[in-house]
């Protein structure tokens, strides 16, 4: 009995032990049910706060992206409107152009128009002309009239001697277009002999040429040598102006200071001592002495190895020292632009291969053309023309007269005595006349050619002239109605004696006459 008690009490227990852990199991899983509930409404709520988010977002976004593109049709609208404005530019452009344009076609025909009036005034003029002629001519056929009226009455003796007149008067006519005829056929040939010649002689050399100047610019490195070239109260510039001979102008250029003499050779040597001592940067009296003291030594020996070269570039020897030194300096000394020791050269080549071409000795040739313009390296410092300088300084030096004779003969100081006296003429005149051997200035240019046309222009019958070949020629075109082939070589000649009394020019002018007559007709 008390065993089933016990298993009863147990049984109750354990139901009761059931239903508290039920309850207790209950209890749990409704807070958990509470808390879940919680936590889905947190999260409703964080899920509504961040959906909220992102919608402002995508309305910014969306806002932004309105703007950029706004922005960008605007810059393309404003790249529209330029490019458009560019295209009005060159539309006015265009247009203002055209006014261009026409206003100088509106000139033109304004100019044409008073060439055919001028024209129409022309041919009145030449049919005028041709009524004398026509007058003239009948007059003439009158006079024949009466001569053979004359002729008609005299005698058989009467007649024949007047026969006779006529035929010897034509026949010294005759005889007189033949010996014309010789003589410029014989002109013609020797013409073109001596072209043969000289075309030769010219090209076989070429030689380079520099420009002709009296100042020489120094660069500095930096503005501030300038107060150091000056030194303090200027006595640096003075030493060195006083030691070498120059001008040294120091002024507003930057970077650079210009020595100015009329002694090429000096203004060399003070632009070397001037560059060696902004080099070395010890710039006082003192070393300015010493220093252009030293470079006038060296450009001494320099001139003695240019002359050097030159005596062996031209194939010459046993010229003396002082000459060869003094040729040197002529590579510093300048003519209208062309180096003279350069010139000097070239001719000395020119003489020889014109002395090849004739027979005669080549290096007496040479010797006379390298030494023709040597006076011009002192004729600074000694009175009188530089031919005769020239002269004088070859007879000291040992020269022969034939030499000497060539030098003081070449612009006609003295008569010559030797064919090598007209060979250094001939050389001087190619070498200083070619094309580009010499600088002239642009305006005395123009006005020679001004000059040659306005020369040719004044003489009757010339329709037209031009000055072309750099000026060497003078080219004219006549009227054939009014100037006859005969009429052509006296124009020609009077306008070339014309020139040769009023222009100063180089070299040679040649004048060329031109008639021609042109039949026109049109195949339809």
């Amino acid at each position: 009995m008390e065993l089933l008690q016990n298993r009863w009490f147990i049984g109750v227990l354990g139901f009761a032990i059931g239903l508290i852990l039920a309850l207790i199991i209950y209890l749990l899983q409704r807070n958990t049910a509470f808390k879940l509930i919680a936590q889905a409404k947190q999260l409703a709520t964080d899920i509504t706060k961040d959906a909220k988010k992102d919608a402002d977002n995508a309305k910014k976004a969306a806002i932004l992206e309105a703007r950029e593109e706004w922005f960008k049709q605007k810059r393309t609208q404003e790249e529209e409107i330029k490019e458009r404005q560019r295209e009005l530019r060159i539309q006015e452009k265009k247009y203002n152009d055209r006014l261009v344009n026409l206003d100088k076609r509106l000139e033109s025909l304004d100019k044409k128009e008073q060439s055919l009036s001028a024209q129409e005034c022309k041919l009145k003029q030449k049919e005028d002309d041709m009524q004398e002629q026509k007058t003239e001519y009948e007059s003439l056929v009158n006079q024949q009239r009466d001569r053979l009226s004359e002729i008609a009455g005299l005698s058989r003796e009467e007649a024949l001697k007047r026969l006779r007149d006529e035929l010897i008067h034509q026949a010294k006519q005759v005889a007189a277009n033949d010996i014309r005829l010789s003589i410029e056929q014989l002109k013609l040939d020797a013409s073109q002999k001596a072209a043969e010649i000289l075309s030769t002689a010219i090209q076989r050399l070429s030689v380079d040429h520099v420009a002709e100047t009296t100042v020489s610019v120094v660069s500095l490195p930096s503005d501030e040598m300038k107060g150091r070239i000056i030194g303090r109260e200027g006595r640096n510039i003075r030493t060195f102006e006083k030691a070498s001979g120059v001008d040294l102008i120091i002024d507003d250029t930057p970077e650079a200071v210009v020595i100015s003499c009329f002694d090429p050779v000096r203004r060399e040597v003070a632009r070397l001592a001037l560059e060696k001592l902004i080099s070395d940067g010890r710039i006082h009296p003192g070393r300015i002495e010493e220093v252009i003291n030293k470079t006038t030594k060296e450009m001494e020996e320099r001139l003695v190895k240019i002359g050097e070269q030159a005596v062996i570039e031209t194939n010459i020897h046993n010229i003396s020292p002082n000459l060869i030194k003094i040729l040197g300096r002529l590579h510093y000394r300048t003519s209208y632009g062309q180096n003279v020791l350069h010139h000097s050269i070239e001719s000395a080549w020119i003489c020889g291969i014109l002395a090849a071409e004739i027979g005669v000795d080549q290096e007496i040739a040479r010797r006379a053309g390298l030494l023709h313009d040597i006076g011009k390296a002192v004729d600074h410092e000694i009175d009188g023309t530089h031919a005769i300088i020239g002269a004088n300084l070859a007879r000291k030096n040992g020269e022969n007269k034939i030499i000497v004779n060539a030098i003081e003969a070449h612009h006609e100081e003295a008569e010559p005595i030797s064919l090598y006296a007209a060979l250094v003429q001939a050389s001087d005149a190619i070498s200083g006349a070619r094309p580009g051997a010499r600088r002239e200035m642009l305006e005395t240019y123009m006005q020679r050619l001004a000059k040659l046309e306005e020369i040719a222009n004044k003489v009757d019958g010339v329709n037209k002239s031009y000055a072309i070949q750099a000026g060497r020629e003078l080219r004219i075109i006549v009227e054939p109605t009014q100037i006859e082939d005969a009429q052509a070589s006296v124009i020609a000649t009077d306008i070339a004696a014309q020139i040769e009394r009023e222009v100063q020019y180089p070299g040679q002018i040649k004048v060329t006459v031109i008639r021609e007559v042109r039949q026109v007709a049109m195949a339809k």
